[in-house]
């Protein structure tokens, strides 16, 4: 008997060890499945680099590690931004910006709009080779906002007062337990048009725009793709297709290989999206906080 049962052991020692981890196994095989190549272009270097630009714009970390890795990588020829978000915060939307411009140096960059480019993310793509847009796309909003409640009322009627101790005039601009003064809404207006001033300069450079008559194209004009083509915002109507296309004539790419989403986070952003209430639908205010 214990001559067969050491006979069968290359038998009986995996069967024991699959019943006894058979969930461990099975989960291991779905993590294969999903995360195994597909194809021998999977272990191809990517050439050509997409990078997304979604939301309201407050923390660009991760898009300026993507676009910081793009410009060190001989692989990569080109890169396209695809943006969609009505805006956000301005230095943010600058560093972008700037990211864009030093990449383009070295590597032809198309930003895409993929529904909304508005605001600091209009800011963040003016310095891309092209701009070129969704025909459904919203385009511009250039401007500046600095807003803030007043609670005083909702204050005085549950009893609460504030009290503060402070050196310099100004040092509490902007506080919410009271109505603004004068002088206060003057020293925020010098903030923000010297913001304006400062973003639609920038504009009026990086598409070669006349800063003299930037009411026509800024002053928080809202456009359609066509109108915004027709005032400079933009160089042509298209769909991504057309965006890939261009980006790959211009690096002289002649068998464009795509970076891929991981799967990983590709399946956790369809989960997020699937319970997720749409709270910009068009154009919500730039805020300067």
């Amino acid at each position: 008997m214990e001559v067969f049962r050491k006979l069968f052991l290359p038998i009986t020692i995996p069967m024991k060890f699959i019943q006894d981890h058979f969930k461990a196994m099975i989960f291991i095989l779905l993590l294969v499945l999903l995360f195994a190549p597909t194809s021998d272009k999977d272990f191809t270097p990517n050439n050509l680099q997409t990078i997304n630009l979604t939301g309201p714009i407050m923390e660009v970390s991760e898009v300026l590690s993507q676009i910081e890795k793009a410009a060190k990588n001989d692989s990569i020829k080109g890169v396209l931004l695809v943006v969609n978000s009505p805006g956000g915060a301005v230095a943010p939307s600058i560093e972008v910006a700037y990211a864009i411009k030093r990449l383009k140096k070295n590597k032809p960059v198309i930003v895409y709009a993929a529904g909304t480019i508005a605001s600091g993310s209009y800011y963040a793509s003016i310095w891309a080779n092209k701009i070129i847009a969704n025909p459904g796309s919203m385009v511009g909003s250039i401007g500046v906002v600095m807003q803030g409640a007043n609670l005083s009322e909702l204050m005085a009627n549950i009893g609460i007062k504030s009290q503060s101790v402070q050196a310099g005039k100004y040092k509490k601009v902007g506080t919410p337990d009271r109505q603004w003064t004068d002088y206060e809404v003057n020293e925020l207006n010098k903030v923000i048009h010297g913001t304006y001033d400062m973003f639609t300069k920038d504009v009026a450079d990086a598409r070669g725009l006349n800063f003299s008559k930037r009411d026509l194209y800024a002053n928080a004009h809202i456009f359609t793709a066509l109108q915004a083509k027709e005032v400079g915002l933009i160089d042509d109507i298209g769909l991504m297709y057309d965006a890939k296309e261009e980006l790959a004539t211009l690096s002289g790419v002649k068998a464009p290989i795509w970076n891929k989403e991981d799967k990983f986070d590709k399946l956790m952003k369809k989960l997020v999206a699937s319970t997720a209430v749409t709270l910009h639908t068009y154009f919500p205010p730039l805020i300067l906080k």
